[in-house]
């Protein structure tokens, strides 16, 4: 059968995935970090450790997206001058060809002097600047799985990045918050913050999906507000001060009508453990069916037995 020249498009459009990750439990790293905390007790904090910690489920983001996308041309993992356990093995050369490491250096180079950084905003702020990095690409955190087969049109549609979410007020413009102290801090103040930026009087929320993007609308932007990115990746750690930049741009492409808005997220999601194992299970192998992906918030912390079941099921959903 003939392809018609959207499906042909999207089929033979080069994309590429980016990951971010850290390690937080290296010593090293640990070390490298104490120098810039005001209170170094803060390090010991699973509050703040979980930001950094890790159970190197990293291995079944990379082997997901082998298994389930297959047409994704090149892996970069950002780091800041680590690796992952599972590359160090002999068999990785052939396993994980197409995997790269990419350190802060390379992303920040010609910025070093915003190094050494800790703050996962300021990286995806630059993360744009991944040598030969596809105009299209997808970005995972380290705790974003594929969990069905998936297609380029399930991200990019005619070139333009399939954005998953769903329009919100902003905190300010809700009746009963604005009758206890305002939220300032967390992932949906960011959003918003970029959505003003944007000129938006509300915001597209997106959720913990993986996020197709185009580098040029990155590229773009930076040229001409340079300056707005310097003062994003300026702090050490993550601020109230900063802003998504994903979501910056994901609004842009709102605004330039350069983007396909679906609010069918396709994802599970756990942010929290402290459930029966039966729920997990329930989950994992019934809800999983006909959704895509899987998000594994704070996976660090998870009650050994449910955590010893989620990453069986990972490897044997992954092989």
């Amino acid at each position: 059968m003939q392809k018609t020249a959207t499906q042909s498009h999207d089929t033979e459009l080069p994309i590429d995935a980016v990951i971010s990750w850290v390690d937080g439990n290296d010593e090293e790293h640990q070390k490298k970090m104490l120098p810039y905390l005001e209170d170094t007790k803060k390090i010991e904090s699973k509050k703040f450790r979980t930001r950094f910690d890790q159970v190197n489920e990293i291995k079944y983001t990379v082997d997901s997206i082998l298994k389930f996308a297959p047409f994704i041309r090149n892996i970069f993992i950002i780091t800041d001058q680590q690796i992952p356990d599972f590359l160090k093995n002999n068999n990785a050369v052939d396993i994980y060809k197409n995997v790269t490491i990419i350190d802060h250096k390379t992303i920040f180079s010609g910025y070093e002097e915003y190094l050494p950084t800790f703050s996962s905003r300021s990286i995806e702020s630059f993360m744009f600047r991944i040598p030969a990095l596809a105009d299209h690409f997808i970005y995972l955190n380290d705790d974003f799985f594929l969990i069905n087969e998936v297609k380029p049109t399930d991200f990019f549609i005619n070139g333009q990045p399939v954005l998953r979410g769903k329009w919100l007020k902003f905190e300010e413009n809700i009746f009963y918050k604005k009758l206890k102290a305002p939220k300032v801090s967390g992932h949906k103040a960011a959003q918003q913050r970029a959505a003003k930026l944007a000129g938006f009087n509300k915001y597209y929320n997106f959720k913990h999906t993986p996020h197709p993007f185009r580098k040029t609308t990155f590229q773009q932007y930076f040229q001409e507000n340079e300056d707005l990115f310097i003062d994003n990746i300026k702090y050490r750690f993550r601020s109230n001060h900063q802003f998504l930049f994903q979501g910056l741009i994901n609004h842009l492409e709102i605004k330039n009508k350069t983007c396909v808005l679906k609010d069918d997220l396709q994802l599970i999601y756990f942010r929290s453990y402290k459930k029966p194992l039966f729920w997990y299970k329930f989950k994992l192998n019934i809800k999983s069916k006909g959704n895509l992906f899987l998000g594994l918030q704070g996976l660090d912390q998870c009650p050994p037995n449910i955590l010893e079941y989620i990453l069986q099921w990972l490897k044997d959903r992954t092989n």
